[in-house]
């Protein structure tokens, strides 16, 4: 009995010790197999998973949105759980084949032609997807050298994935972009986060998808770019991948833990405010550490780097001046092409609204246009579209200003001492100073209807905008004063807003030469300064420096930077970043009665001038304008018309400027400048104030 009993409790100690041993075994597994990520073959994998963070908004000056963002989901892979799943390929084979029944769009960046012949296509992608590409080559199939062709390639990528031998070519390459895809995500070769499959996956493809079932492909929250206004297109701007010239820019910049701010693969702006504003908007994505079952199932997850939203950006633009501006501009281009006359062979056109007293653009409209909202999808039409709808003529058309260049001629006259406010100049019609060298320059009135203006002065010259008046006045000045000028208005000059402009040339000898060497005439004559009064020959001028020109005259020769900036907010806008203040770019001295002049000249013009049939002496707001219309030198073309202004004339508020390509007349294009005064100072139709007409 004894023995018996010694016989169980050796077993019965023998059972509890292999009890203990199966424990600390599975013990020994949780906690040091299973904790480790680091293999495919073990049962729990710690990822990394780039959390998005929202980029900073852009909204008008009144706070109306322009540029947001709105909430979205994406569709991404943990790459260890689908590549350590049995059956792989034909996960991938069914997510590939539900997408193009649904035609889902999906992102993978494999550098290969859809189907046979392969060919690569390297140049459709971005500086960081070939130098992924380049980093995934030695790490797959045994090592594969960089010129590789392609057919080769896909032969031994289909080895080295398994792919079947039955399936065409065409699943094959699909299968193997989204292996390249989860390859590149497989140790530390790139740094890549997990490969987002869909962005912005709409609600009834996330359904189909996700009941595949497919492992390790899970929703993630995130944000997409929306643009809310069907205006200002060229001057906000769009996103884009980096080019290497950017990567090159961005790539060293660290936030203050020393984290870098920009990944490779990271979308910056491409063009306009999104571009220029691109540091302050900027969202710094988190990194979040997962901690994953076989299963997909995330058992822990911490921050690496916290997400950080980017600034918002508070502009000067007003949505309801800029909606008014493009609007009529539109109309007035339309209308003029429809006419049969004068004007109908019009192409395009500008408007630029401006603070005068901060240089802060109200609106800065170009047409024709088109609508960033719809930009992707439109790219190929708008290419192919009449007039270059992607061409911004506000800041980068230079164009000749014509009359509206005669300010800065009274200017410099009166400087010079050939003439005061006053001084009296026959107009005959004719200029016959250089008719020997058959230079027979004309007024405009001697040309339409051989009239002249007789006796006038320089204030009389500017109303009626009298050429002879110009020529004369040139002919007894040097080109030097005329061009200094014209430089401290701004004419030629940078002026300084944030968006690429082009400088445009005044005309001078040194210009001239630059601009015709090739033709053989880059020698400076006597008729070019003729030509130059009256804003032709080689003036060519944006119609944004018209306006920080007209905004100079408005402030006696003080000349303010322009800019699109209003304020910068935080993400929460809760706090006050940065506040724009005005900044003098220069200040040209302008005498008393230069001043006197110019001022009384374009009040003249406004109230029974060239712009008399537009304003009027019963206009509620008094107005400092001039008209001009500028040759193109193309024969049988229309004219350009260009037009300036400011007010109200005494305390000046508002510039305009409106520029139209063969729009016939400085008039024609005027009624937009009255229409945007109209509103901005609430004048009704019967050139009453009116309340309700409002632009903000």
């Amino acid at each position: 009995m004894e023995r018996i009993t010694r016989r169980r409790a050796a077993l019965l100690l023998a059972l509890f010790c292999i009890v203990v041993v199966l424990f600390g075994l599975k013990l020994y597994d949780l906690q040091i197999v299973e904790s480790d990520g680091q293999s495919l073959g073990q049962k729990t994998f710690v990822t990394r998973t780039r959390v998005k963070a929202a980029r900073g908004e852009l909204r008008d000056c009144n706070g109306n949105p322009l540029v947001t963002n709105r909430a979205s989901y994406d569709l991404v892979f943990n790459h260890y759980v689908i590549c350590s799943t049995s059956g792989t390929n034909e996960y991938l084979m069914k997510l590939v084949q539900i997408c193009r029944e649904r035609n889902i769009e999906y992102t993978e960046n494999f550098p290969v032609s859809a189907g046979a012949p392969f060919v690569y296509t390297h140049e459709k992608f971005s500086a960081a997807q070939k130098a992924y590409f380049q980093a995934y080559l030695p790490n797959v199939a045994g090592g594969l050298d960089s010129d590789i062709t392609a057919p080769i390639l896909m032969h031994k990528l289909r080895e080295y994935y398994k792919i079947p031998e039955i399936w065409s070519d065409e699943d094959a390459r699909a299968v193997i972009g989204l292996r390249y895809e989860l390859d590149l995500r497989q140790g530390n070769t790139t740094n890549l986060s997990s490969y987002v499959f869909i962005t912005d996956a709409e609600s009834a493809a996330l359904a189909a998808i996700l009941e595949l079932n497919i492992p390790g492909l899970r929703t993630e929250a995130s944000t997409v770019r929306v643009y809310n206004t069907q205006y200002a297109a060229h001057i906000l701007g769009y996103l884009g991948s980096m080019t290497s010239a950017q990567w090159q820019e961005y790539k060293n910049l660290k936030d203050a833990n020393g984290n870098a701010i920009y990944s490779m693969d990271a979308l910056v702006g491409q063009d306009g405010l999104e571009q220029a504003f691109e540091l302050t908007l900027h969202a710094m994505d988190g990194l979040r550490e997962d901690e994953t079952a076989i299963d997909g199932t995330i058992i822990s997850s911490r921050y690496i780097i916290e997400p950080k939203a980017g600034n918002n950006v508070e502009l000067s633009i007003d949505l309801k001046v800029q909606a008014a501006a493009e609007q009529q501009l539109e109309d007035l281009i339309t209308k003029l092409r429809a006419s049969g006359g004068d004007g109908s062979d019009a192409e395009g056109g500008a408007v630029v609204v401006m603070n005068v007293k901060t240089g802060q653009i109200m609106a800065c409209a170009s047409y024709p246009t088109y609508n960033l909202a719809t930009f992707r999808e439109d790219y190929n039409d708008i290419l192919q579209a009449d007039f270059d709808p992607l061409f911004n003529r506000a800041l980068q058309a230079c164009y000749p200003p014509g009359s509206t260049y005669k300010m800065s001629m009274v200017i410099a006259g009166i400087h010079a001492g050939e003439i005061t406010s006053y001084t009296k100049r026959e107009d005959k019609g004719i200029y016959m100073a250089y008719a020997s060298s058959n230079f027979t320059p004309t007024c405009l009135a001697w040309s339409a209807n051989g009239r002249t203006h007789g006796m006038i002065n320089a204030m009389e010259a500017l109303q009626k905008s009298c050429n002879y008046f110009f020529y004369e006045l040139a002919d007894n000045i040097s080109i030097d004063i005329m061009d200094e000028t014209a430089k401290g208005l701004g004419l030629g000059e940078a002026t300084g807003v944030e968006l690429f402009e082009r400088t445009g040339y005044r005309a001078n000898a040194v210009t001239k030469a630059l601009l015709h060497k090739e033709e053989g005439t880059s020698g400076w004559v006597p008729a070019d300064k003729i030509a130059a009064s009256i804003g032709q020959s080689d003036n060519q001028f944006t119609p944004l420096q018209l306006c920080v020109y007209t905004c100079t005259l408005a402030n006696r020769g003080v000349r303010y930077q322009a800019t699109f900036l209003n304020r910068v907010l935080s993400a929460d806008y809760g706090t006050l970043i940065e506040e724009y203040k005005p900044t003098i770019l220069s200040t040209f001295e302008i005498s008393d009665d230069a001043y006197f002049a110019y001022t009384q000249g374009m009040k003249m013009v406004a109230i029974d001038g060239t712009a008399g049939g537009i304003f009027g002496p019963n206009y509620p707001v008094q107005v400092a304008a001039k008209t001009g219309t500028a040759q193109t030198g193309k024969n049988g073309a229309s004219d350009n018309g260009a037009f300036v202004c400011y007010a109200p004339a005494n305390d000046p508020e508002i510039a305009v400027v409106v520029y139209g390509e063969k729009a016939g007349h400085g008039t024609t294009v005027a009624q937009i400048a009255k229409g945007i005064l109209d509103s901005y100072f609430h004048v009704g139709s019967d050139n009453t104030p009116d309340g309700e007409n409002q632009l903000g």
